[in-house]
């Protein structure tokens, strides 16, 4: 099974699409039908394919609802929720309510991560990245962790 990785930099058109890279089209043709949901997430967007999706949907359907920090939880995260697909020139359309969300504007960074793919503004992530970095520089718990 492949994995969505690397970090790929495009601009966002006018009308809102993103093309993916090549690497991540080949994934979710060969996998995932080229379904996919988007969702905002902690400042920026994240794409699931649609089965990865569909098995975040069936954990939350088993909670319950009367705890509210679960309520704000799926209320965020659901509502924000769009089906999307790639159309036949490998590009997605971000609805305005995730756009302006995550505040992508032009410059954009599309980062794998596995399961799943990040959307970022390119300064935010930059930004990010610096401060992981830096981060990881003063514990590197997580990296001894996987025996690296």
């Amino acid at each position: 099974m492949s994995v969505f990785r690397g970090q790929y930099h495009h601009s966002i058109d006018e009308k809102g699409r993103i093309i993916f890279p090549s690497k991540f089209r080949e994934i979710f043709a060969e996998q995932y039908d080229n379904k996919m949901v988007i969702t905002n997430w902690d400042g920026y967007l994240i794409v699931f394919p649609y089965a990865e999706w569909r098995l975040i949907e069936e954990e939350i359907s088993k909670k319950r609802i009367l705890d509210k920090k679960f309520r704000d939880f799926q209320r965020f995260f659901m509502s924000g929720a769009v089906d999307c697909s790639l159309d036949s020139q490998g590009r997605v359309l971000i609805p305005p309510t995730l756009r302006e969300y995550a505040g992508l504007e032009r410059d954009i960074v599309l980062a794998g991560m596995l399961k799943n793919i990040e959307i970022w503004p390119k300064d935010k992530f930059d930004e990010k990245l610096k401060m992981a970095g830096t981060e990881m520089d003063r514990d590197n718990e997580i990296a001894s962790n996987l025996g690296i």
